[in-house]
């Protein structure tokens, strides 16, 4: 009896807190779902997608903007940031068809490992997911040959998207630092 009780005092406390919050601030207030193209049936989908990092050359996709703290230059390279443009394609080859591209920045968060956090966008340029993004934040620890990354959201068809990436390095090229990586990413919009 005393546990009905309560359960019911805190579900009516809750329930009053949210009402006086909302005439309280004036900034808070009900959303219909639909509004915001928000639906009750949710796809799971897959996507395989290659991303290629050019860091040498005349027209890099990839480029350092801070350098790493001296005592990590060749180590972990912590401190240092970078943004990308990486085109995404749908198989290995910088030749195959584009879909994309790959949009955001990376920081090299670890002073232990060779470790980055990432902050990127797949913006997306093919049929119905033509300006459609998916986006995601995470580490990578470059050393694991299989890395995960959470998905955070999207816009387009993507809206409240969540799921997980999954980064593995297809080729890397040691002299131009080039290299080409398979993400999978497992998304539920």
């Amino acid at each position: 009896m005393a546990t009905k009780f309560l359960l019911s005092f805190l579900f009516i406390s809750c329930y009053v807190l949210s009402i006086s919050a909302d005439k309280e601030t004036g900034f808070v207030g009900p959303v219909d779902p639909k509004s915001v193209s928000y639906k009750k049936k949710h796809t799971f989908s897959h996507f395989r997608f290659y991303w290629h990092e050019i860091f040498s050359g005349s027209n890099p996709s990839s480029v350092r903007i801070v350098p790493p703290q001296p005592k990590y230059s060749t180590t972990t390279t912590f401190g240092s940031v970078g943004v990308f443009d990486n085109v995404l394609t749908l198989g290995p080859e910088l030749y195959s068809k584009v879909v994309g591209s790959a949009e955001g920045l990376y920081s090299s968060a670890s002073q232990k490992e060779f470790a980055l956090l990432v902050i990127m966008n797949f913006a997306l340029t093919e049929g119905k997911y033509n300006g459609s993004t998916i986006t995601f934040v995470g580490r990578s620890p470059i050393a694991q040959k299989v890395r995960e990354m959470p998905v955070i959201g999207g816009t387009g068809v993507f809206r409240f998207a969540r799921g997980y990436v999954e980064s593995s390095t297809i080729t890397f090229d040691p002299q131009t630092r080039n290299n080409t990586i398979e993400y999978n990413v497992y998304v539920y919009h």
